[in-house]
């Protein structure tokens, strides 16, 4: 993560559940349908959640899994997630995903929220072998991100690099504004990215939001 992405996460943490909740019926109803998916597919597993930020989509899981991991690299990220209340143990840790700090083939259930799209095109790689680290044999992963209309008109469009990431202009509610990497995805192009390392077990793609199911490949458990 750039320098400038880490201040921007650590000055958005006591503001950034706002996006949620953004008054658009149609987004409120896909994220709804995403919260529910994702509460049953966590009954009953180890959860290992990656950049899980002030802890929403943590919130949601707890209902129904047995215990959760949830690591996120902003401190500020992770006070914001201490201050929920959670149904089941959850342990919440300050940590970077791409050092792993979590136990190898530990979980069931590996989930990582609207972080995707902040990672480099050109290093998917590594996010997938993060991603299987973690995960059982037989363990599911679950994706979730958003598509360019859940941002809403003020998304600024700033450059392109030579690896085809694009960087769009962020502000927070007191004007600051800052440059964040942040990609977006059709559904034909998750099914090419992800099918290089896993089995797509299901895929939703709606108009603010996508989120996929996958498990290892056969060859690759």
């Amino acid at each position: 993560m750039s320098d400038e992405m880490q201040r921007y996460y650590a000055l958005r943490a006591p503001e950034y559940e706002q996006i949620y909740f953004r008054d658009i019926p149609d987004r409120r109803r896909e994220l709804d349908a995403a919260a529910a998916s994702i509460e049953k597919i966590a009954q009953g597993k180890t959860v290992l959640e990656l950049a899980s930020g002030t802890g929403y989509w943590t919130q949601v899981m707890s209902n129904t899994a047995e215990r959760i991991m949830a690591v996120d690299l902003a401190p500020e990220m992770v006070r914001e997630a201490r201050k929920k209340q959670y149904q089941c143990p959850v342990e919440l840790v300050h940590g970077d995903l791409y050092e792993m700090p979590f136990e190898r083939s530990g979980f069931d259930l590996v989930a990582l929220g609207f972080w995707m799209s902040h990672h480099p095109r050109q290093r998917f790689g590594t996010l997938f072998d993060v991603l299987v680290y973690g995960l059982k044999p037989d363990g599911k992963i679950w994706v979730v991100d958003n598509n360019p209309p859940a941002e809403g008109p003020e998304l600024k469009f700033v450059r392109t690099d030579e690896h085809g990431n694009n960087y769009k202009q962020r502000r927070l509610n007191d004007g600051r504004e800052f440059v964040v990497l942040k990609n977006y995805f059709s559904e034909a192009e998750l099914k090419v990215l992800f099918s290089t390392r896993f089995d797509i077990e299901s895929m939703v793609y709606g108009t603010y939001y996508w989120s996929s199911l996958l498990s290892l490949k056969t060859s690759a458990a």
